[in-house]
């Protein structure tokens, strides 16, 4: 379980205050143990990019985040940016004021204007941020994230009022159907948490407690 559950995860640091021997910490932890990719701000991209060469760990940056009330012309350089400087995947944070105001065809633009610029050369994982939505929100935001051509939905930021839950990660499954990557991210912090989560049809992970999990023990950090 150990070997498939850390394939499934995406080692991540993304405060702030997050230094160079942090991002060097996490790279090492992820050759180490075998993570699918770091997540990372993009300012540590070229970072990463540059200690996992010579590994199979991918590279994924956050885009538009944490509140992803930038333009879509911010959004598309940022990632073709990310994708420059190394990285391979690409978290994008969904309008969130656009999809409560029903304004779908925004909602929609805005990320394939991401899935575009990233096409051939990173997945997209899109985050609609579900501690803020309603369950009619969380599918209608799913729904437009498969329109625009996601290869994921992810729940959270981690940053923002709670984090990924399983009933939305059964829900988010149950909407994209069995092709899309569903990622759970926020709060999961060990190992039956993370279990519960694959369970309910999410096929990453997003945590900075990634050692933790597949240690069998408890993280202490959220994000």
């Amino acid at each position: 379980m150990m070997t498939n559950i850390a394939k499934m995860i995406d080692h991540t640091a993304l405060k702030a205050d997050t230094t160079k021997a942090q991002i060097e910490k996490l790279c090492a932890e992820a050759k180490e143990y075998g993570f699918m990719s770091v997540c990372v701000n993009p300012t540590w991209v070229e970072t990463a990019a540059n200690l996992l060469k010579d590994s199979e760990v991918k590279v994924c940056t956050v885009i538009g985040f944490p509140l992803g009330a930038s333009t879509s012309e911010t959004k598309a350089f940022e990632t073709k940016n990310a994708i420059e400087k190394g990285a391979t995947e690409v978290d994008m944070v969904i309008n969130i004021g656009a999809l409560k105001d029903k304004n779908d065809e925004l909602v929609e633009t805005d990320i394939r204007t991401v899935v575009e610029a990233a096409k051939g050369k990173a997945l997209t994982k899109v985050i609609i941020e579900t501690c803020l939505l309603t369950d009619e929100e969380k599918v209608r935001a799913c729904e437009l994230a498969v329109k625009a051509g996601a290869d994921f939905v992810k729940t959270s930021t981690g940053f923002s009022t709670g984090g990924a839950t399983v009933e939305d990660i059964r829900l988010m499954r149950k909407t994209v159907g069995p092709d899309i990557g569903v990622k759970a991210s926020g709060g999961v912090r060990d190992a039956k948490g993370t279990q519960d989560m694959i369970d309910a049809g999410a096929t990453r992970i997003g945590a900075s407690s990634g050692v933790a999990i597949v240690n069998g023990l408890t993280g202490s950090s959220d994000y």
